[in-house]
Parts: C-alpha cells; structure tokens; sequence
C-alpha cells in the first residue's frame, strides 16, 4: 500500500511540474509575440531625459508599447548583453563605459553616437578658488576630505575611485544618487561652502548654478566622451522601424538640456519630452523619415 502511495504521489508531482513547465513556456511565448520596445536606462538627468524621448516617440509616432526600465550601469549592460533591454540610448563612451562595452560587445550592436561633447570630471561652485584636482590636498579641510558622487555602478565613480589614487589625494569619494548629489550641491551653494560633485555634461545644474570643472592633468577622467545607442542584433529584423529611427537619432547637448530644464522645473519625464518634441518638428522628421 505504501509503495503504491508513493508511486501516485510522484506521479502527481511529474504532472504538477510537466502543466508548471508548460505554463511558464507559454508565458515565454506570450511575452515574446508581445509588441513593446524594452529599453533600459540609468537615472542620471541626461539619460532620463534622452531615453523618454525616444520613448515617447516609438510610442506616439512608430505605434509600439514600450517598457523602460531603469537600473544601475552594470545591470543595464548585462540586460543588453541578455536580451532582456532591446536598446538604450545611454551608453557614455569611450571611457567611462569601456569596460562594460568590452564585456559584452559580443552581443550588442553599437549604432554609433548619438550625442557628442560629453564630458565627465569633478565639478566645483565658480566661487571656490581651486581649479586643478592636483590642488585638492591643498583644501582638504574646505571640502571636509569629501567627494560627493553618485550610483557606485557608475563608470564615473569607477573613474573616480581611480583619480583619488592618481592623484593620491587625502578624500572620501561618497556613492549616492544623481538626486542626491544635486541636492548637496545646491545646499552647499545657499550656503557658500566648498563642495566638490562628480559632474558630466549635459547637465541641466550648469545652466542652474555657475560650476567649473577641475582641471584634471593627469587625464584620469579621459578626454570627450560621447552618448551611443545600443540594440540586440535582432532588432533590426524584428522592429525596422525602430531600429530605423534609433539609428536615425542624434541631437545636441544644447537640444538635451532643454528636456532637461523641463524635467527640473517639475514637469514629468514623459511629459517634457513630449512637449519638447512638439515645440522641433523638423527634429522628429529627421529621425522617423
């Protein structure tokens, strides 16, 4: 009698997991066939900004669903390399991205830039009286031995935590958000206190505050960068006229900060990118014709 309990019993434990198996391959199927565009982005300004654009008009204009997600810099990469993202328009290279390029370009199709004069570095209030990285040593205590930065994933922190060695400097580099860092940097600003933020342009906090790079003589944050849009190799055969118009995009940092300005003064994403497609028309024919 025991024996043929246990037999019925894994009998019904084969087909629970056979009906599971089938379920979840079903699903796979479903989500498959599902018409949506899956982008992924990192919440620093500039990429919010770019990335509802692009939204918005696979959306409004090419007629797809789309998903955005937002993650860190090495999970966005990894999403790309494993399908899980069909694209992002926030790849910053050469530099501060290289590595994650290096890891996963087996997978990935680079369609080039689609914005150029980028730039990343260490940014301080124009009143602060330092103006080279090779000076800091000089002012530990103005700055109280701090760095304010932003998502550890970043590829700017990675560059930063090399420039601390470079120059050897007597700081503590402290991770935290995009938010974050431009809210300390606007209290420090009230205040007039010396704070050193990591910083990248375009950024809509140059055309809020009067900032200044550091220079940098040892070049640890590398020289121009530029934004690259980045697809699965399948998109062009699944969606040509996605892929059509993100390789089509590309605009100005000018053009970006102004999605950007938008954004800040309390409209949301998705909104401003709207309204700023609507206000450059000429942009948008440009992009999907």
């Amino acid at each position: 009698m025991q024996t043929r309990n246990t037999t019925s019993l894994l009998k019904s434990g084969w087909t629970a997991i056979a009906f599971a198996v089938v379920a979840v391959l079903g699903l796979q199927a479903c989500e498959a066939e599902t018409d949506e565009i899956r982008i992924g982005y990192v919440l620093w300004d500039s990429e919010i900004a770019s990335t509802h654009v692009v939204a918005a008009i696979i959306q409004d204009e090419l007629g797809h669903d789309v998903n955005l997600t937002a993650v860190d810099a090495g999970p966005m990469w990894t999403g790309m390399a494993r399908g899980n993202f069909d694209a992002i328009v926030a790849a910053w290279l050469p530099g501060t991205h290289a590595a994650y390029l290096e890891q996963t370009q087996d997978d990935i199709v680079n369609l080039g830039p689609n914005l150029e004069g980028a730039k990343i570095g260490w940014v301080v209030p124009e009143y602060v009286t330092a103006n080279s990285i090779e000076e800091l040593n000089d002012y530990v205590d103005e700055f109280n031995g701090q760095i304010t930065g932003i998502d550890p994933g970043a590829g700017l922190m990675a560059a930063s935590e090399e420039a601390v060695e470079a120059y050897e400097l007597d700081y503590n580099l402290v991770s935290g958000s995009d938010a974050a860092m431009t809210a300390a940097l606007g209290r420090a600003i009230d205040r007039e206190e010396w704070i050193i933020v990591t910083g990248w342009t375009p950024h809509w906090k140059f055309a809020a505050h009067d900032l200044k790079y550091l220079e940098d003589p040892r070049n640890a944050f590398g020289d121009a960068e530029h934004i690259a849009t980045i697809v699965t190799p399948d998109l062009e055969e699944r969606y040509p006229d996605v892929f059509r118009f993100l390789d089509n995009f590309f605009w100005t940092p000018e053009e970006m900060g102004e999605v950007m300005i938008y954004i800040e003064e309390g409209m949301e994403p998705i909104d401003a990118a709207r309204q700023w497609i609507s206000e450059n028309p000429d942009r948008l024919n440009e992009w999907i014709n």
